[in-house]
């Protein structure tokens, strides 16, 4: 089974394409914190991790998604074999973003200081709840009579 599962902060802003078919296709890095801290310097290991979201998950990446913005991404790994302009092979490993998840919340993301989410991208997609403050809760005043527990 080949399942990924990654949440981090973006290191750039999705770089959007379309190919000569015309089918759309982001890519993206994710800067990753390792789950423990190293040995000599009790730093955490952050590891940087190219995706690529195709189709409709590149639009979406592309339109809502920042640099420096949290992001949860599930998806394969995927390895791709290629040759340099010096004729030399190499290899690179990347994920193939089946969905991308916001993490951060609206209210996060506006007073980030230093990241500025929302001077590009302040639409949200349809669906997507922002955290009620609150002054929005209210007391209902239906009975519901009776509850079955």
């Amino acid at each position: 089974m080949n399942q990924i599962v990654l949440m981090g902060r973006l290191t750039r802003d999705p770089e959007l394409r379309h190919t000569q078919t015309g089918t759309a296709v982001s890519s993206f890095s994710l800067a990753v914190d390792r789950g423990y801290a190293s040995k000599d310097g009790g730093e955490r290991q952050t590891d940087f991790i190219d995706i690529v979201a195709w189709r409709n998950t590149a639009e979406f990446v592309s339109k809502y998604f920042v640099k420096g913005q949290m992001a949860a991404v599930t998806g394969r790994l995927q390895i791709r074999d290629w040759t340099d302009k010096d004729g030399n092979k190499r290899r690179s490993a990347e994920v193939i973003a089946d969905n991308v998840y916001f993490t951060d919340s609206k209210k996060s993301r506006d007073s980030s200081p230093g990241m500025n989410f929302t001077e590009q991208k302040n639409d949200y997609p349809a669906g997507y709840q922002t955290p009620v403050s609150g002054s929005d809760f209210a007391e209902l005043e239906d009975d519901d009579g009776d509850l079955p527990f």
